[in-house]
């Protein structure tokens, strides 16, 4: 399966027709217990937290789209970030970019630095700078790339090629998916997606994965999957596995609606600054267009009137709906620094309070450029 274009992966990987009835879809296997010929014999599954066959159908799904040997889905992102720090122990130091999702900042900064855990920040999108944070105690580096919000590129290949020998790469591929880049391509370690947005894709699940080639990373983390028990119930899996079969038709939209509305905002002048790879004023757009196969659906900008231009206009749309998290085929539109970033904003990695982020959906783009045009009145 492995041989297949991403195209055709997202439709078949991970699944097999049904052995009993021949159905082509991966049935939901409602289940928590499987019933067993005698003690410790059985088929492979004795209890849904530690295995699930719709679980296991997704699993191996996300592995054959990221180009891994093997996935794991968790309840959640959050759960699944949280599994890879389980990884670490007191005392180990992980270097993390200066721009990240709120709430791995939140769980980084005040869940596990309270076990001993240390972590330093800084601009990833210069390898040099990751160069200089490295300690003896250096375990992990951690970026997003493209970042949440503010849309820095870190090169991944890079930052795998300087870590050390004993240092894991880790790579959120969330706001990319791997129709866009495959970072364990470009050598990084372990990838981390939330599966709630783009891979599912209908903001209608909630869900998390982890992909890895690495057999002793994939064991230990199977091992707190279970021992630990943040797991996604089979109906989950399920809509993931079919929010999977139409990635690629969805990330193509989802980039070229995005690359229109950049293209939009950047010629008002509401906006002190337009933040989008796909634009050439974007200073990593060299590696964008070499790194991922499209820009994606994301976009970042800068209020010229700040904080209360922001929440008048975030306010005003319509199509645009008001809400968290991105990926969906429903355009969304919010304000980092009072929503999705709040946990940041006493930090040193604080977002400006006039930043709103697009998350932009698959309508048809002159609706959205006039529900923007229409908001803008408001500002």
């Amino acid at each position: 399966m492995t041989d297949y274009r991403p195209e055709t992966l997202a439709i078949h990987a991970g699944v097999e027709p049904d052995p009993t009835t021949g159905a082509i879809m991966t049935p939901i296997y409602q289940t928590s217990t499987y019933v067993q010929a005698a003690p410790a014999e059985h088929q492979g599954y004795e209890y849904s937290r530690t295995d699930n066959p719709t679980r296991t159908a997704l699993q191996a799904a996300l592995a054959a789209l990221e180009g891994g040997s093997y996935g794991l889905a968790f309840a959640s992102g959050m759960a699944a970030i949280d599994a890879i720090l389980r990884l670490l122990n007191p005392g180990d130091h992980t270097i993390v970019g200066d721009d990240v999702y709120g709430g791995t900042f939140r769980l980084f900064d005040q869940v596990l630095a309270r076990y001993g855990l240390q972590f330093t920040y800084v601009d990833a999108s210069d390898p040099a700078n990751v160069r200089a944070a490295l300690r003896p105690e250096t375990k992990l580096i951690w970026v997003e790339t493209p970042t949440n919000p503010l849309l820095k590129l870190t090169d991944i290949a890079a930052v795998a090629d300087l870590a050390p020998d004993g240092v894991w790469v880790a790579v959120d591929n969330t706001f990319s998916s791997p129709m866009l880049q495959r970072p364990l391509d470009r050598s990084a370690d372990i990838v981390v997606h939330s599966t709630t947005k783009y891979l599912g894709g209908h903001s209608d699940v909630v869900g998390g994965a982890v992909v890895v080639n690495d057999q002793g990373i994939y064991e230990e983390l199977k091992f707190l999957q279970n021992a630990v028990g943040a797991v996604p119930g089979p109906q989950d899996c399920f809509l993931t596995l079919r929010g999977l079969k139409t990635l690629h038709l969805r990330m193509e939209r989802h980039s070229e609606n995005a690359l229109q509305i950049a293209r939009f905002l950047a010629d008002h002048d509401a906006f002190a600054q337009v933040i989008y790879p796909g634009l050439e004023s974007h200073p990593q757009h060299e590696l964008a267009s070499r790194q991922m196969r499209a820009p994606g659906g994301m976009i970042s900008a800068i209020m010229a009137g700040g904080d209360a231009a922001a929440r008048r206009f975030v306010s005003a749309t319509r199509l645009f709906a008001l809400a968290e998290s991105l990926g969906g085929v429903e355009s969304l539109i919010e304000h980092p620094y009072s929503m999705t970033h709040a946990s940041t904003a006493e930090s040193d990695i604080a977002v400006d309070p006039g930043l709103v982020r697009f998350s932009v959906g698959l309508e048809h783009i002159d609706d959205l450029i006039a529900d923007l045009r229409t908001a803008l009145k408001e500002v």
